[in-house]
């Protein structure tokens, strides 16, 4: 029987030479699917290409940790000087496509999951593996949430080095529309609908929203692009503009919306989505405890993940370099696996034994 890091790399070797791009996740589906109904789990449950199941000894009475992670994957970067499907190992580094983000992940919490489902814990766990996260799709685990067993808390399977990401910045962006009326350039006629977008969008950029997050910091609101005319002697009747705002636990995503278009006047400023909230868990929850417990340093996370997609406290640490993901010749190194596997393990052990 091979060790739980070898199984790991054997499994993350499988996933590597799978294809899984976001929205196309498959094949990896059916094999994580597989590798869990062989290590004896029979109620493995699947929602589009989601993957869940529940700890042996489930019990409603008692709270309940998901364990999640994502199994798709960005396409490879241009630079590739290997087949990223091919999963190529030198010395003690796995090299391939999604063997860091979020590959080594998953097969960790594959692991740890077969492990503590054996032993008598004071919580239930609660294993998900979920597509659609690199595009933040709503049939990833916005789809899966609504038939999960109730979940009090989560750990989230991302490349953090198994430091803490106590929190992450929540997401909405703005299409901003501001009208005007079209006339000859020469003659100055109409109303230039260009010039009243930038009005809005001096206002935007100073604009300072009174609450401010204590671990997050400011609403940050940025306009990144900008169209408006036809030609350059006709004054523009439109002009469309784009806005990241990248949002704190202060406000919600909608009252975030509702006080920027307040701020402008002549504008109409749609969001495309709201769903990527803001994500913080406050320094003394168990999770936050236990992680610390472990050595784990916490820090604020500059990218986003599934954190922003989940009703509960959530942590995300997991084996691997941020740095390393959606880059050409991606990596994982086999003790940065072993040292996950046994992270998690301590740190789930220590969340049980303080409930």
């Amino acid at each position: 029987m091979l060790s739980p890091v070898n199984s790991a790399i054997a499994l993350l070797r499988q996933l590597i030479a799978c294809p899984s791009f976001s929205r196309e996740e498959q094949g990896t589906a059916d094999l994580l699917a597989q590798t869990l109904a062989e290590r004896g789990f029979a109620d493995v449950h699947r929602l589009h290409n989601n993957i869940y199941v529940t700890s042996r000894a489930y019990d409603a009475a008692k709270p309940t940790l998901l364990l999640c992670s994502h199994h798709d994957t960005v396409r490879p970067a241009s630079g590739y000087t290997r087949d990223p499907f091919a999963p190529t190992v030198e010395d003690d580094t796995l090299y391939g496509l999604g063997s860091n983000d979020a590959g080594a992940s998953v097969v960790s919490l594959v692991e740890v999951f077969h492990i503590l489902s054996r032993e008598a814990l004071s919580l239930n766990l609660v294993l998900a593996l979920v597509g659609e996260e690199e595009v933040s799709g709503a049939r990833g685990i916005s789809a899966l949430l609504p038939i999960l067993p109730p979940i009090d808390m989560a750990l989230v399977g991302e490349p953090t080095g198994m430091q803490a990401a106590v929190g992450e910045r929540g997401l909405v962006v703005l299409d901003g529309e501001a009208k005007g009326k079209s006339g000859h350039a020469a003659r100055h006629e109409g109303i230039n609908a260009l010039y009243r977008a930038v009005d809005d969008i001096q206002a935007l950029r100073s604009h300072r929203f009174a609450r401010k997050s204590a671990l997050l910091g400011d609403i940050s609101v940025t306009v990144t692009g900008i169209t408006a005319g036809t030609q350059h002697n006709v004054v523009p009747d439109v002009c469309r503009y784009f806005v990241d705002v990248r949002t704190t636990d202060a406000y919600t995503n909608e009252e975030t919306v509702a006080e920027l278009q307040r701020v402008v006047t002549h504008s109409v400023l749609t969001p495309r989505s709201t769903r990527l909230r803001a994500s913080a868990i406050s320094e003394d929850h168990v999770l936050v405890c236990a992680a610390k417990s472990i050595g784990a340093q916490t820090y604020v996370s500059p990218t986003m993940s599934d954190m922003a997609l989940l009703p509960v406290p959530s942590l995300k640490i997991g084996p691997g370099d941020s740095a390393r993901s959606h880059a050409a010749d991606e990596f994982i190194r086999f003790g940065e696996i072993e040292q996950a596997i046994a992270g998690y393990v301590d740190l789930i052990r220590h969340v049980a034994n303080s409930l």
